[in-house]
């Protein structure tokens, strides 16, 4: 029963962080899409966004990563009491979704450096174009595909891999050409 629940609360904890991830990067893009305002209008703005990504980050994104990573490590213990990591196999689909974990963190730590930024550019712009962070925006869906694919498919990830690979690989470059297309599109009515 405890291992039941630990899952419930992580799957409902990472849900919320991805939550988190997905709207605080689109509030990057906002606060760069107000490069062209005029200047009372996106002072305004820019400051309503840096607000709103901090309070983001401060209150949903990180207590949401620390409950999800916390009961996380307890679905491991409960599961392998003895040393979890030393009792898996040693081509696991485990370490498969360990790797994607990794790069999430990469990419927290990206999400954590840019709403620092925010706080310190006193309304100036982000040095970053907005393509770029409507790229950035995409490795959260790109990740939590990864993450729940591996933790649902489990020891099919190693016999299917390259049937998943290939659909990965489809779904990335229909979801960046979409984004081109949609910022091309957006640069043309402007």
């Amino acid at each position: 029963m405890l291992y039941l629940i630990l899952k419930a609360l992580h799957v409902i904890f990472m849900v919320s962080y991805f939550a988190g991830l997905f709207y605080l990067v689109r509030l990057f893009v906002y606060y760069k899409d107000t490069d062209s305002f005029e200047p009372e209008r996106k002072k305004i703005l820019r400051e309503q966004y840096r607000f709103m990504a901090t309070r983001l980050w401060n209150f949903i994104t990180v207590p949401a990563f620390t409950i999800m990573l916390l009961s996380g490590l307890s679905l491991l213990l409960v599961h392998y009491p003895e040393f979890p990591l030393l009792s898996l196999e040693p081509f696991s689909w485990f370490y498969i979704k360990a790797a994607f974990l990794i790069g999430l963190f990469l990419y927290h730590f990206w999400c954590y450096k840019k709403v620092k930024e925010l706080n310190v550019l006193d309304g100036e712009t982000l040095q970053i174009s907005n393509l770029k962070l409507r790229q950035f925006n995409e490795i959260a869906t790109f990740i939590l595909f990864l993450v729940v694919f591996t933790a649902f498919l489990k020891s099919a990830v190693m016999v299917y891999w390259w049937q998943l690979t290939l659909g990965f690989s489809v779904l990335v470059l229909a979801i960046t050409l979409t984004v081109k297309l949609v910022n091309r599109a957006k640069k043309n009515k402007s």
